[in-house]
């Protein structure tokens, strides 16, 4: 046989391997194994939303000036940052453990889930007695004007806050349980705890608030009740025998009592859960600033409402309408970046780049098509759906002005600017995802919305230009909008480089990958060094031609 046709064989038969290895390759999740995760995960965050959504709907018609409805949508955000935090610690854990998993490392991915279970529960209830204990300053922190412009809503405000602060311990129980089952991809049973939680929050809303006339005390102790049921329901599935992963309470419960924490566990789990949580925290800030400029006092009107005169704000009420529906809006593009979470991390844990690559296009594709379904639906039923709550009248024209922006804008951007950094997460790129989230949200959000919105600047406008911006809840999401288009630049910019796999350890497998091909280039030619992809058939014929 001569070299040449040596040469060609020995190629056509790595040809063949590596043809059929690319059949195989992207085998770690089939199509329909992506929509079983993806689509429950997707559903568990209508559930989700719902719990906010409907105690706003249901308590906006405790009083016609909407001081209950704009109490609880203010507490909801401190609640929301709170829960950021509890989520950022139970994404790390649930990142390292599907990685493991990738690995088929089941024994680390068991003491992770562990150590991770604990932390957030110690964390939960020590964040849980601070906001009990020191409920009224907190509040004063971030809704100090509230306080001296709405009386009303600022013991509402007080009252929701006093009691949905006990239910963080099972917020964190829920959030941790729920990341560890999506890990092994049982996103179903999250799927279904949420739906439990959000028909008992309904249910009871209706009892406490219109039967026993409890109002916002009822609509928090309806939460309550509804955020404990599914979180002992899913810690009752996790500790299941045939689980991958399994975490049942002694172990939990035990493991904290008598300090068992693994330090270098619990350091590769804080590698990822602390930037996320910066970066959730303080993105949720930046919220909780924005909103603070739009209940401002230079916003709050006096009206006679059933012959009473009342402290109104507009502003604040349509900014209330347009975030309760487009957090609804919304959820089917964060519902894909929480299931990437999963399949980009055990594609990583797999140590296989090309798979990672394939991954990525794939929950991005699926990320566009669900959120401009998503979209698409909402702009055509907003002018209907917002009518849910029950505001003064004038705020209805605003938060539909507002709702037909934000559904433009994020038509696009929402898939770039949230898909993307949860992806960049799964990597273990999560220094970069917080140093660019950070950015955008003070410099855009947080930036443009104090131009547009506060009446500090007010005078110094009026007396360079002769107008004023004032631009009330428009305002905030025009702001809102252009923070999502700086986030899609950064995040998008960052996966295009290809740096985010120095974080991932993908280079090393590259660099590997190509050490073997060049190899066999070596091999085949005697010290020639040849060129050509080994999945082309078209590099084969051409040099079995020479």
């Amino acid at each position: 046989m001569r070299p040449e046709q040596k040469s060609f064989r020995l190629l056509k038969e790595y040809t063949k391997v590596q043809t059929v290895s690319a059949k195989k390759k992207y085998s770690l999740f089939t199509g329909k194994q992506l929509l079983w995760l993806i689509a429950p995960i997707v559903i568990e965050a209508i559930f989700s939303t719902s719990l906010g959504f409907f105690d706003s709907a249901m308590v906006s018609r405790i009083d016609a000036a909407g001081n209950a409805g704009n109490a609880v949508s203010n507490v909801d955000q401190i609640n929301n940052l709170i829960i950021q935090l509890f989520s950022a610690f139970a994404t790390g854990g649930a990142i390292i453990t599907s990685q493991f998993l990738g690995a088929r490392d089941n024994e680390n991915a068991n003491k992770s889930a562990r150590q991770m279970l604990m932390l957030v529960l110690l964390l939960s209830v020590l964040i849980a007695a601070a906001c009990l204990a020191l409920n009224g300053p907190l509040l004063d922190l971030f809704f100090s004007d509230v306080r001296a412009e709405s009386p009303a809503t600022y013991a509402y405000e007080r009252e929701y806050f006093y009691i949905t602060a006990a239910s963080f311990p099972f917020i964190g129980l829920f959030n941790g349980s729920a990341a560890l089952l999506r890990a092994q991809r049982k996103s179903m049973f999250t799927m279904i705890s949420a739906a439990i939680s959000c028909f008992v929050n309904i249910g009871l809303n209706a009892l406490f608030i219109y039967v026993f006339n409890m109002e916002v005390q009822g609509a928090a102790l309806a939460t309550l009740i509804a955020r404990v049921i599914p979180a002992v329901y899913l810690m009752v599935l996790l500790s299941n025998k045939n689980n991958a992963v399994r975490v049942t309470p002694l172990q939990l419960f035990g493991g904290i009592i008598t300090w068992r924490f693994d330090g270098k566990m619990i350091k590769k789990i804080l590698y990822i859960a602390i930037p996320s949580g910066i970066e959730s925290c303080l993105f949720q800030l930046g919220k909780l600033l924005t909103f603070r400029f739009v209940n401002a006092g230079c916003y709050v009107e006096q009206r006679v409402i059933n012959g009473v005169v009342e402290d109104v704000n507009i502003q604040a009420n349509a900014n209330s309408i347009a975030n309760g529906i487009n957090n609804y809006a919304s959820v089917v593009g964060s519902g894909v970046g929480t299931a990437s979470l999963t399949v980009i991390g055990q594609a990583v844990g797999a140590g296989d780049p090309d798979q990672v690559k394939y991954y990525i296009k794939k929950m991005f594709v699926i990320s566009f098509i669900a959120n401009a379904i998503a979209v698409a639906l909402f702009m055509g039923t907003a002018q209907w759906t917002m009518y849910i709550y029950e505001y003064p009248a004038e705020a209805y024209p605003v938060a539909l002005r507002c709702l037909y922006l934000c559904l433009s804008f994020q038509m696009v951007t929402y898939p770039l600017s949230f898909t993307t950094p949860a992806i960049l997460k799964a990597t273990s790129d999560v220094k970069y995802v917080m140093a660019a989230a950070i950015t955008s949200m003070i410099v855009l959000r947080v930036g443009v919305c104090f131009v547009l919105t506060d009446d500090t600047l007010t005078p110094l406008f009026e007396r360079l230009f002769g107008f004023k911006f004032e631009l009330g809840a428009f305002g905030f999401w025009i702001a809102m909008c252009a923070d999502w288009v700086g986030r899609s630049v950064l995040f998008v910019a960052r996966l295009l480089t290809g740096r985010w796999k120095k974080a991932s350890g993908l280079i090393a497998e590259e660099a590997a990958d190509r050490l073997g091909r060049a190899a066999f280039a070596q091999r085949t030619r005697r010290g020639r060094k040849i060129e050509y992809s080994p999945y082309s058939k078209k590099h084969a014929k051409k040099f079995a031609a020479r």
